[in-house]
């Protein structure tokens, strides 16, 4: 598990009480120390929450630095694996050095992950599955990673295997010996030839049971210790895994039915890789069973060392009784397809899931998206991947604004999540920078910002402000908004009214209908409804507007088109909202805020679900003013609202809209994609309407089931888009703003394939 240099080391000896004294003095972190199990290095809990690890002294400091680089870059491309960072020294380095009894040890504080080390026995198929998936998730999120200190020779390479050949004398039983050299020779003659071919980059290399932790809920917790990375075959590191997952069980071929899928549903297998699986998980065994009976001799005592090569002995004479050339074409059938029984058994987890999650999320939470459950385990730029591995193309989600699990905005959460996170009753750089630079964004006067955790928040926010401003208890709305989520805002979209209820101090007008050629009386609806709540003795106090109008059936209403029912709302003394939640952050490609297609300044504007891209951060801006008004009722605080986390995610998000050109790209992209549709128009008389700005797109349908069915189509064709409209029949396009031309064309295709077949 290291470099030879390593492995003819002695490890560290260090006292418990060596080990508290390099916490304290190192990382000021104070606790009982208790070894724990190691090979070369050695570790120690430190209290409850963290582990203490001292690097053998033969170790390559460069090692050392590869290996807190890999888990930052891990945390960066892929933040849902569940790999500890290291705590910063008191000196602000992740790596601190110590001289104990005369040596120089590299020392490192981790978080100590909750969980424990499964037994092979215990899996169920699911669990080989899961591991197998998040094997791979680490496979890939590596791909891109390097480091000098990869190229190192480590015995746990398989590609060195025929190094070990000099321990072979070692076994005592000539019939395991005779085997051991069986394997030997055909890795030589069969393997070893066509490893250099094979696709290669530095992979973890030991995703074994002893590095893997399951929490209570039985997902895998943790994925743990880095120290026999190598930059070789990406192949090695399903043999590593998989020895692991067999040991103690009688039949290797059922857990690989299911450990196999998982990773392959992430990175799948080439037929040369797959034809190799069987030798290189015997060349494993052979590998472990070499390295144990050398380093044993060593060791004697090191329980860690000594209890490797029983199992391994085990598992070669499970592939050699089904024989080597079988056992070979059995894996690479599975890890080349995953077979009916298996896509059964997917679909078998999908309904337990749902199950699951009916039973404990309750009936009041909103029905899935579409017809057949949508099971999405990643995401990255455009694309989404589902547990089987197929990739889709988002086109609904206005969430993740800048891309899913943009590298930049994982990286900034991950670094600020492992330095602070806190409220703002402290001073924090983060949130004060984030403020201005949003206050900049907007029209002079709106120069206050108050932060909270989403839009529904933001939305609650500002209808507290108005209420304070004006002393009036009325809200008008468009007649199918949506506005959020908390009680006051419920009231607030009528698109989630039910059985007719309409809340006395409410009351609703046309959105401005630009199919239907309606948009000037859009202030004529303003003025009726103001009417319609005189007449209850109601006075507005706001006028909340999404500035596409998303969930009426998205209509980019023109210059000249709100200004007259703003000044009917303002002349009753309301005040304008300007709604920014699903149509800012530079979705209509026309600078950063919709709002601006109007002539008026709004008095507030409120953001939310884009802000973070997916991190829970959302904000009211408004004039000085007007939040004095509601400092002189109240004070104001949202304990997680701007906390330095959240705040690093949307200073991240402003700066790849910025750098990346994002609103330039929706605009481009955005016109691109409304022409190529508008063009299907001839060919599918379905299509009515092509309209929206920038990338928030609508096509109009006929009806609700035309647009349902439409949907669900494009999802089994890889594309993922929503439907709107009270009626439910617009087509609802509004994808990260990263979308490329191409990408777009996708979706033009998919969707010419669907309104053109038989079922459409």
């Amino acid at each position: 598990m290291a470099q030879p240099g390593v492995l003819h080391a002695t490890p560290p000896s260090l006292t418990a009480a060596d080990a508290e004294r390099l916490a304290h003095e190192l990382f000021g972190v104070d606790g009982p120390a208790e070894p724990m199990v190691s090979e070369r290095d050695q570790n120690f809990r430190i209290g409850g929450d963290w582990v203490l690890k001292v690097s053998n002294p033969a170790e390559d400091p460069a090692v050392v630095e590869m290996e807190v680089a890999a888990t930052q870059h891990v945390a960066t491309v892929d933040p849902g694996l569940p790999v500890p960072l290291p705590r910063p020294a008191l000196n602000g380095s992740p790596i601190a050095v110590a001289r104990v009894t005369g040596a120089e040890h590299r020392v490192r504080l981790l978080p100590l992950v909750a969980g424990r080390n499964p037994d092979p026995a215990e899996l169920t198929s699911g669990q080989l599955r899961e591991i197998g998936e998040v094997t791979g998730r680490l496979s890939h999120a590596l791909r891109g990673f390097f480091h000098p200190a990869a190229g190192r020779p480590i015995l746990w390479d398989q590609k060195h295997l025929p190094d070990l050949a000099e321990h072979v004398p070692l076994i005592g039983d000539e019939r395991r010996r005779a085997q051991v050299e069986r394997i030997l020779e055909r890795f030589m003659e069969r393997v070893l030839p066509r490893l250099p071919a094979l696709r290669a980059q530095v992979i973890h290399n030991d995703v074994t049971l002893d590095n893997l932790l399951v929490g209570e809920d039985g997902h895998v917790s943790g994925v743990i210790d880095f120290g026999d990375m190598a930059h070789t075959a990406l192949l090695l590191d399903v043999p590593a895994t998989l020895q692991s997952l067999v040991r103690r069980r009688e039949d290797i071929f059922a857990a690989a039915a299911h450990f196999l899928p998982g990773y392959t549903s992430i990175v799948p297998l080439e037929p040369d890789e797959a034809d190799l699986l069987g030798d290189l998980l015997a060349g494993r065994m052979a590998q472990t069973i070499l390295i144990s009976v050398w380093r044993t001799r060593a060791y004697p005592q090191n329980a860690y060392i000594t209890g490797w090569e029983e199992p391994a002995w085990a598992l070669l004479d499970q592939l050699e009784a089904a024989g080597l050339d079988e056992a070979g074409r059995r894996l690479a059938a599975m890890a080349l397809s995953a077979g009916p029984g298996v896509a059964s058994g997917r679909a078998d987890d999908d309904e337990r899931l749902l199950a699951r999650r009916e039973r404990v999320l309750g009936p009041a939470l909103a029905p899935l998206s579409y017809r057949r459950p949508l099971h999405l385990v990643r995401g990255s730029g455009a694309w989404m991947h589902d547990a089987q591995g197929r990739a889709y193309l988002d086109a609904y989600n206005n969430v993740p604004v800048v891309g899913h699990a943009h590298p930049r905005v994982a990286a900034a959460i991950a670094r600020q999540a492992a330095t602070l996170n806190t409220n703002t009753r402290y001073l924090h750089g983060a949130v004060v920078e984030l403020a201005e630079r949003l206050a900049a964004t907007m029209p002079d006067g709106l120069d206050t910002v108050m932060f909270v955790n989403s839009g529904s928040e933001a939305n609650d926010l500002a209808w507290r402000l108005a209420r304070a401003v004006t002393g009036a208890e009325g809200a008008l709305v468009t007649e199918w908004a949506y506005h959020g989520v908390t009680a006051a805002i419920d009231d607030l979209s009528p698109s989630e009214w039910r059985a007719g209820r309409q809340p006395r101090t409410v009351e609703t007008f046309p959105a401005p209908d630009t199919f239907r050629g309606a948009a000037p009386a859009v202030g004529d609806g303003v003025a009726a409804a103001v009417e319609r709540l005189a007449a209850r003795g109601v006075r507005p106090a706001l006028l909340m507007v999404d500035s596409l109008f998303t969930s009426d059936g998205i209509f980019a209403a023109p210059p000249g088109t709100m200004e007259a029912a703003i000044a009917e709302a303002r002349g009753a003394g309301a005040l304008y909202v300007a709604d920014e939640v699903q149509a800012g952050h530079g979705r209509t490609g026309e600078g950063l805020w919709s709002f601006t297609a109007w002539d008026a300044v709004p008095d507030i504007v409120t953001l939310g679900k884009p802000m973070g891209n997916g991190h829970p951060i959302a904000a009211v801006v408004t004039r000085h003013e007007i939040a004095e008004r509601l400092a002189a009722e109240t004070e104001f605080f949202s304990t997680f609202g701007g906390n330095p986390v959240a705040c690093a995610a949307a200073l991240a998000v402003l700066d790849v809209i910025a750098d990346e050109r994002l609103v330039e790209n929706a605009s481009a992209t955005g016109a691109g994609l409304r022409q190529a549709l508008t063009e299907l128009q001839p060919r599918h008389r379905s299509i009515l309407d092509v309209r929206g700005r920038g990338l928030m797109v609508g096509v109009e349908l006929p009806d609700a089931e035309v647009a349902a069915r439409v949907r669900d189509q494009m999802r089994e064709r890889g594309v993922l888009i929503g439907t709107t409209r009270r009626e439910g029949n617009v087509l609802k396009i509004r994808p990260p703003l990263c979308i490329t031309t191409e990408e777009g064309e996708i979706l033009v295709e998919r969707l010419d394939e669907v309104l053109g077949s038989a079922a459409s």
